[in-house]
């Protein structure tokens, strides 16, 4: 059966109201009596069972509201039961006013399973929201049970004030439950089938004492109609929850309370209407009259200006809805990061965007603190920053921020101070991801510094360590050209020679270690920078790297020799380009030595 046709194209409750229809001609001027009052309302209770039954085997339906609809279902069942026998009676001659012990017992028990079941559901909500839900509970029931003390006092003997007043009782608690579940946050069923139930409750215990008081006996046909009409309002709610549950498809009823009830103030309402219909009955004088026309008027007009409240209340409350769905989809899709931590940088909020960012869950990062999550060597970063908002109300930089599997990401971060912000309290940090740019900056800025054959520093980073060693420090610089170089490349290739620059690299760094800077300067030309050396420790450096130049150097295809002049030239970073030439200098006697000898 399709569900999503509407309410009116629903086969059942077209025919629920057909029913309805033709059960009004039937008991007024039909042979309808007492009999077919009770047979109707037997069937009537079968028919709840098997709906209530279909509530309960919904498969989206949570535990809560399985155990709410179990509850309805025994309920129905023992008042068909009641019912059942009551018919039985009536037929055998029974008097069709008396309603028996035996009908009155399975009806109330049956609803009080179902009462009890309803005042230990979770209602949701808590602070105000709770408190106000009870009051709106408070004043409709108020209203009720003022109806009922009414309808029940008028014109009955003391014995079917009692029977119907212990009935009463029992649908009155039926009807708070109703009631209260309505205005909670946590109903098992959609609000407009809920209210339509709560009132076929409270018109199966007034309506059989109003149609009394109306026509002066208790077994009028009238009185048949008002017992029979509240009972095929309870189907019909039943089949509405149905048909609205399967058509949202398991969707939270709550969703529909996010706006203010009018019920209470329809209670209030109604209730002084009932007090100006009892008015005649104790012949009240033009004076009281007065009052309470008076009385009328003014609960009108607050009532009009509390419902022009409500409608404004609630396009606010739609507004502000749609703004923060509005603004939640734009936090949820933003690409950059958003952190607000407090005075002691506690984190209180994290933007969605962390799960990408940091790869972490974002309530996980609650509680922690911003510096937990940086660099070690950013953190005085973040001191620095923290000094700067002290002048500043924004501040930039850039920071590594840990991620969840150890490794860092580098993030822009702008952070703003809105500890003054009464709405944010907290400094807000917002970061955007700048990983990929910087390694390609990093990347860049070693192609412009270092040789990319050998990974050895260049000519450019030689002199800004020069400088960077202090302008009174004491240098010592080394120049080492290759002898026998040329001799590789034109019988090995060149290939040949980049093997051997490559090796010669890499020995003379493992000589140095981290005691100063080796360049290459060019072809097979090498600088050494020691800063804070002496001559002789430069020269005993100079001899262990002609040393390990001088080892055999395997090639594709042969192992070749090359030996290594090294000069030597100390002073200070104001004079290195003079150091350079002195070594320069140097170097060259070296070699011219090296060839005499040979």
């Amino acid at each position: 059966m399709r569900y999503n046709r509407g309410l009116s194209g629903d086969p059942v409750l077209r025919v629920l109201a057909l029913a309805g229809l033709l059960v009004v001609p039937w008991f007024l001027f039909g042979p309808a009596g007492a009999f077919s009052s009770w047979l109707l309302q037997s069937c009537i209770d079968v028919f709840n069972l098997v709906l209530a039954t279909r509530l309960y085997r919904l498969p989206w339906m949570e535990r809560h509201g399985r155990r709410f609809w179990t509850a309805v279902a025994g309920g129905m069942g023992c008042s068909a039961i009641g019912d059942s026998y009551q018919t039985v009676l009536v037929a055998l001659g029974h008097p069709a006013g008396q309603v028996s012990v035996v009908q009155t017992a399975f009806v109330d028990a049956g609803m009080v399973v179902v009462v009890v079941t309803m005042l230990f559901h979770p209602l949701g909500g808590e602070g105000r929201q709770r408190l106000r839900m009870w009051l709106d509970a408070a004043t409709v029931l108020t209203a009720v049970a003022v109806f009922l003390w009414y309808f029940l006092l008028a014109g009955a003997s003391t014995g079917e004030r009692l029977a119907a007043a212990a009935t009463a009782a029992v649908m009155l608690l039926v009807t708070f439950g109703l009631i209260k579940l309505i205005f909670s946050d946590s109903a098992p069923f959609h609000r407009a089938p809920g209210a339509l139930g709560a009132l076929a409750i409270t018109g199966t215990a007034v309506g059989t004492p109003l149609a009394a008081m109306l026509t002066g006996h208790s077994e009028s046909r009238v009185m048949y109609l008002a017992q029979v009409i509240p009972c095929l309002l309870i189907p019909i709610s039943l089949r509405w929850q149905e048909v609205r549950s399967r058509r949202h498809a398991g969707r939270q009823a709550a969703l529909e309370r996010q706006s203010f009830s009018r019920l209470p103030y329809a209670a209030v309402a109604g209730t002084q209407l009932l007090l100006v219909a009892a008015l005649p009955g104790v012949d009240a004088d033009l004076r009281i009259w007065g009052v309470a026309a008076g009385v009328l008027v003014i609960t009108g007009l607050v009532l009009i200006r509390q419902q022009a409240a409500f409608h404004d209340n609630e396009r606010l409350v739609t507004e502000i809805s749609a703004s923060r769905e509005w603004f939640s989809a734009l936090v949820q899709q933003a690409s950059d990061l958003t952190v607000v931590v407090n005075e002691d940088d506690t984190v209180q909020y994290v933007s969605p965007a962390a799960a990408r960012f940091l790869g972490a869950e974002v309530g996980g990062l609650a509680s922690e603190t911003l510096g937990g999550r940086l660099h070690p060597d950013d953190r005085p970063v973040l001191a620095g920053l923290d000094a700067r908002l002290a002048e500043s109300a924004t501040v930039e930089a850039e920071i590594r921020v840990l991620q969840a599997d150890g490794t860092h990401r580098w993030l822009h971060v702008i952070a703003t101070d809105l500890r003054d912000n009464p709405s944010v309290r907290g400094i807000v940090w917002n970061g955007r991801d700048i990983t990929e740019a910087r390694r390609l900056q990093d990347e860049l800025r070693h192609q412009a510094t270092h040789d990319t054959l050998t990974g050895l520093a260049n000519r450019a980073l030689l002199q800004q360590r020069v400088r960077e060693s202090g302008h009174g420090a004491q240098i010592c610089m080394l120049l080492i050209d290759l002898d026998g170089f040329k001799q590789v490349n034109d019988s090995h290739g060149h290939h040949a020679g980049d093997e051997v620059l490559i090796t010669v690299a890499r020995r003379v760094t493992a000589l140095l270690g981290r005691a100063g800077t080796v360049a290459r300067l060019g072809g097979d030309e090498f600088a050494v920078l020691l800063p804070g050396a002496d001559e002789g420790q430069a020269q005993v450096l100079a001899d262990l790297i002609t040393a390990a130049i001088g080892e055999p150097i395997p090639v594709p295809g042969a192992i070749v020799t090359v030996g290594a002049s090294v000069g030597v030239a100390c002073g200070t970073p104001a004079d290195a380009d003079r150091l350079l030439r002195d070594a320069d200098d140097a170097m060259y006697r070296t070699k011219q030595s090296r060839r005499a000898r040979a």
